[in-house]
């Protein structure tokens, strides 16, 4: 469950809160999350962090690198065809020899997007 406390950590630091009061806004005990390092949390609990977040369990528990909700994909149809943008810019890994991070594969999505956008009009 390391994973999850990683990714917790780093959505937190995001948003520029700590741990301690993320646990506070969320009604946890102190240390709730740090104990995530050792054991597993339960479903319940998962479920109200990802909410918090606006992400997936499935991302919180590594399952996949994709942050966002099933349920939250963006489709664009073009020339007949419909298009999944994010899967399409989740599936660019790398430009000029080195991998892409998420920030930038998520300016590719942008990009994209408005091309659709634009496109379609």
């Amino acid at each position: 469950m390391f994973l999850a406390f990683d990714r917790i950590k780093e959505l937190a630091d995001k948003q520029k809160i700590s741990l301690n009061i993320l646990e506070e806004k969320l009604g946890y005990s102190t240390n709730y999350l740090y104990s995530l390092k050792k054991g597993n949390p339960k479903s319940d609990r998962l479920q109200e962090i990802a909410d918090y977040f606006g992400v997936s369990t499935d991302y919180l528990l590594g399952r996949t690198e994709n942050p966002n909700l099933a349920d939250d994909t963006k489709e664009y149809a073009w020339q007949g065809k419909v298009l999944n943008v994010e899967e399409m810019a989740s599936n660019v890994m790398m430009f000029g020899g080195r991998e892409l991070t998420d920030e930038k594969k998520k300016i590719i999505q942008s990009i994209i997007e408005g091309y659709l956008k634009e496109a379609g009009d």
